[in-house]
């Protein structure tokens, strides 16, 4: 099968608001070096969208105390680079299409833990949303540069 024929993953992004209108960004335990990501991953079969943002993100970030401001109208994707087909998502898909989020934490500072049942990230952090695009994997930063176009949007 061709890199080509395989099909896009479906998953959910999270854009974590706090009161600050600063996002949160975890570093990746599986690439550490510098790149910074929201929360995001996988939908199962017939989850809906909803549901699959807030599990993804207890899963990663043990948020629960949400309020959920807005879902994107369009889905966004991305390819993987070619030395990354095969490694990620034991090789059945060749990028990811994903529909984003954007929601405000209103729990405690406390509540946030990334040391997880299946831990994704080693550190986390508020940054200014204009610095997104700037810290993720480069085959992640148009989508990263969308979701600042929306987010710039919705909080101005």
């Amino acid at each position: 099968m061709e890199n080509k024929d395989l099909p896009l993953r479906i998953g959910v992004g999270i854009v974590v608001l706090n009161s600050k209108n600063q996002v949160f960004v975890g570093k990746r335990k599986d690439n550490p070096f510098n790149n910074w990501q929201m929360p995001q991953g996988g939908v199962d079969l017939d989850e809906p969208l909803l549901i699959a943002m807030k599990r993804e993100l207890k899963e990663e970030t043990s948020i629960k105390n949400i309020e959920v401001l807005k879902e994107f109208d369009q889905w966004f994707e991305y390819e993987l680079p070619e030395n990354l087909i095969g490694k990620i998502w034991k090789g059945k898909y060749r990028g990811q299409k994903q529909k984003w989020f954007i929601v405000r934490f209103i729990g405690p500072e406390n509540e946030i833990n990334i040391n997880t049942k299946n831990p994704e990230f080693i550190e986390w952090k508020w940054i200014n949303m204009f610095l997104l695009p700037d810290l993720i994997v480069s085959f992640k930063k148009n989508i990263y540069k969308k979701v600042l176009d929306e987010l710039k949007k919705y909080i101005n």
